[in-house]
C-alpha cells in the first residue's frame, strides 16, 4: 500500500496538485462568468422555476424530468466530499481552505452551466432508445476531436471507479465501523449487492432512487449540522473570521494543527471543492443529457443549482460544524493508518515554537526538500508496546503523535521494527499503532457532530454518509455506463458493471489515504480535457444561451 500511495502522490503532482491546476479550474469559471455576464446570478431564479416544472413538456425528448436529472446529478456530487472531503480540506489547509471551496463553487456554477448546456445540445439517442450525452459527444461532433473524446471517455471510466465508487464505500465502511462496530468488509458486501440491484435498472431506476433519497438525506444532515453550529454559537463569528483572515497568509499553527501555507490551502480547497461539486469535471452533464427538453440552455440553468446546494450550502455547514466545535485542531484517540505515518529522525515537540516551524516546513507542499528534517532510518526497539529511546518522532496525520502503543494481533508488541525512509518495512504489515493525533476525513466530521449531539451526532453522520455516498456510487455507475457505450457499445456495459461492483467491495477494506489519493488523480484526468473542450466552444455556448434567452423573453412578452 505504501508503494501504491507513493506512486499516486507522484502522479498527482503533475495533475490535481500541480500549481497550474487550481488556476485552470478557477480561471475557466472566471472567464465564463464574465463572458456570459454572471449567469449564476442572472439565471438563478429561472433555474428554480424550471426545476419546479413550470415549463415542462411531457412529450419532449429525453428519459427523466428536470428534477430527476438534478437529483441524479446531485446524488453523484453530494457524497463523501460533503462530509469527509470538507474535513480533509480543513485538516490539510486550515480554515482558509473553505474560502477556496466557496470560490470554486461560485465560479463552478458557471462552468457547470456551460458543460451541461453543450452536452445536452450534442446528445444523441442510443440503440436502446435512451439518451446519451456528455463532453465526449461535443468533443467528437462539434470539435471534431475524436481522440480527445476517447481520452475523456476512458478517463470517465477510470474516474467512475477511482472517485465515484471507491472513496464512497471506503468512507461508509469507516463510519459504520466507528459508529456501530460492524467490520468494513461486511458493510461492503451488503452494499455491493444492493448496488448491483439498483444499477442494473439503468437511468430510470437510478433517477427514481435519487429522487426519493437525496432531498430526505440532505434535510436530516442539514438540521444536524445547524444543531452542532448553534451549540457552539460563541465560535460562529471567530470561525468566519479565521476563514477570511487566513486566505492570503495561510493558517497559523494552533493546538495540534501545525499550520498550512496559502498555496496548500488554495490547492486543497480547490481540489476538495471540485471533488465535492464536480463543476468542470464533466460528470454531471452525462446525467443532465437524459433530461426531457428541447432547450439545452434551460437544462444548463438547472445545473447552476448543483454547486450552490452541494458546496455553498451543505459543505459550508459541514465546515462550520467542524470549525465551531474546535475538533479539527485537537488530537483524538485513533488507530494510525500506515499511509498517514512518518518516522522522523530527531525529537520534536509541537509545544516548541521552533520545532513547529521546522515541522510546518517539512509538511508543506514540496517542503521536504527545503527542510532540515530527515526521515528516520534504522531499528526501533519496542518493549510492551512502548518504543525505547527518543532519537525519532512519529508523525501521524500531519501531527506529532502522543501516548501511542505499538500492537501486534491486538496485544502490546515487544521486539524490533525496521524503519526505512520513515516507513515500517514489510515486517510492520501486521503491526498496529493506536494513540492520539489529529484525525481527518469522515472521523473528523463524526467528532464534530458528536461534540454537540453525543452518539446521536455519530448516527446522523454515519447514516447520512451511507445514503449520500451510496447514491453517489449509483450515479457514477451510470456515468461509466455511458462512457463504455460510447467506446465499445452496449456489449461492454455488463463487464463494466461487474468490475464496478467488485471495486466497490474491495475499497471497503483498503487504506483510506490510498483511496483518497487515487480520487485526486482520477478527478483531474477527467477535468483537464473537459475544460479544454468547453473553452474551445465558448462562442457556441454564448450563441446557444443568447438565442434561448431572447426567444424566451420574446414569448414571455407575447
Amino acid at each position: 500500500m505504501d508503494a501504491i500511495n507513493s506512486f499516486l502522490l507522484w502522479i498527482d503532482q503533475f495533475l490535481g496538485s500541480a500549481a497550474y491546476f487550481p488556476w485552470l479550474l478557477l480561471g475557466t469559471g472566471f472567464f465564463f462568468t464574465f463572458y456570459l455576464k454572471f449567469p449564476q446570478i442572472r439565471y438563478f431564479g429561472q433555474a428554480v422555476r424550471i426545476v419546479r416544472g413550470k415549463y415542462a413538456k411531457d412529450d419532449a425528448p429525453g428519459d427523466t424530468s428536470h428534477f430527476q436529472a438534478l437529483t441524479t446529478a446531485l446524488s453523484g456530487t453530494v457524497g463523501t466530499g460533503n462530509i469527509g472531503g470538507v474535513a480533509l480540506a480543513l485538516f490539510l489547509g486550515g480554515p482558509a481552505a473553505l474560502f477556496w471551496m466557496w470560490a470554486t463553487a461560485f465560479f463552478g456554477m458557471t462552468t457547470k452551466f456551460v458543460e451541461v448546456t453543450l452536452s445536452h445540445k450534442y446528445r444523441e439517442k442510443t440503440a436502446d432508445g435512451s439518451m446519451a450525452g456528455g463532453p465526449m459527444y461535443f468533443m467528437e461532433k462539434k470539435l471534431n476531436m475524436k481522440w480527445l473524446a476517447v481520452l475523456f471517455a476512458i478517463a470517465t471510466i477510470i474516474s467512475s471507479i477511482g472517485s465515484g465508487n471507491m472513496p464512497q464505500i471506503n468512507s461508509i465502511a469507516s463510519a459504520i465501523e466507528d459508529t456501530f462496530n460492524i467490520e468494513g468488509w461486511i458493510t461492503g458486501l451488503i452494499l455491493s449487492v444492493l448496488l448491483a440491484l439498483v444499477i442494473v435498472g439503468g437511468i430510470k431506476r437510478i433517477a427514481q432512487v435519487a429522487e426519493r433519497i437525496v432531498p430526505t438525506m440532505a434535510l436530516i444532515y442539514v438540521v444536524g449540522a445547524f444543531i452542532v453550529i448553534f451549540t457552539h454559537y460563541e465560535n460562529i463569528i471567530p470561525s468566519f473570521v479565521s476563514i477570511f483572515a487566513d486566505v492570503f497568509t495561510g493558517s497559523a499553527a494552533i493546538g495540534g494543527f501545525l499550520g498550512a501555507s496559502m498555496a496548500f490551502a488554495l490547492d486543497r480547497g480547490v481540489n476538495r471543492g471540485l471533488f465535492s461539486n464536480e463543476a468542470g469535471q464533466g460528470s454531471a452533464p452525462i446525467a443532465h443529457a437524459s433530461a426531457k427538453g428541447n432547450e439545452p440552455a434551460s437544462e444548463g440553468m438547472v445545473s447552476l443549482l448543483e454547486p450552490f446546494i452541494d458546496t455553498i450550502l451543505i459543505c459550508t455547514l459541514t465546515g462550520l460544524a467542524i470549525l465551531s466545535s474546535g475538533v479539527w485542531k485537537e488530537k483524538h484517540e485513533n488507530t494510525f493508518a500506515q499511509a498517514d505515518m512518518i518516522f522522523l529522525a530527531g525529537s520534536y515537540n509541537d509545544k516548541n515554537e521552533a520545532d513547529v516551524e521546522k515541522l510546518f516546513t517539512f509538511l508543506d507542499r514540496g517542503g521536504e526538500e527545503r527542510s532540515d528534517i530527515k526521515r528516520y532510518d534504522g531499528k526501533l526497539v519496542v518493549r510492551e508496546g512502548a518504543p525505547i529511546g527518543n532519537e525519532f518522532t512519529l508523525i501521524n496525520s500531519r501531527s506529532v503523535a502522543e501516548n501511542y502503543s505499538i500492537l501486534k494481533e491486538g496485544n502490546p508488541y515487544s521486539g524490533e521494527l525496521i524503519i526505512v525512509n520513515g516507513r515500517m518495512d514489510k515486517q510492520g504489515a501486521d503491526i498496529e499503532i493506536v494513540g492520539k493525533s489529529l484525525i481527518h476525513s469522515v472521523p473528523l466530521t463524526i467528532k464534530a457532530f458528536g461534540s454537540a449531539l453525543g452518539p446521536y451526532g455519530e448516527y446522523i453522520v454515519a447514516i447520512g454518509l451511507l445514503l449520500f455516498a451510496f447514491t453517489t456510487a449509483i450515479a457514477w455507475s451510470y456515468y461509466g455506463d455511458r462512457a463504455v457505450i460510447y467506446l465499445v457499445g452496449p456489449a461492454g456495459v455488463l463487464p463494466y458493471r461487474l468490475v464496478y461492483v467488485g471495486c466497490f467491495l474491495a475499497a471497503s477494506m483498503i487504506d483510506t489515504s490510498v483511496v483518497w489519493h487515487l480520487a485526486y488523480v482520477t478527478v483531474a484526468l477527467m477535468t483537464i480535457p473537459n475544460l479544454f473542450g468547453i473553452l474551445m466552444l465558448h462562442k457556441d455556448m454564448k450563441e446557444t444561451v443568447n438565442d434561448y434567452w431572447d426567444r424566451f423573453q420574446q414569448n414571455k412578452a407575447d
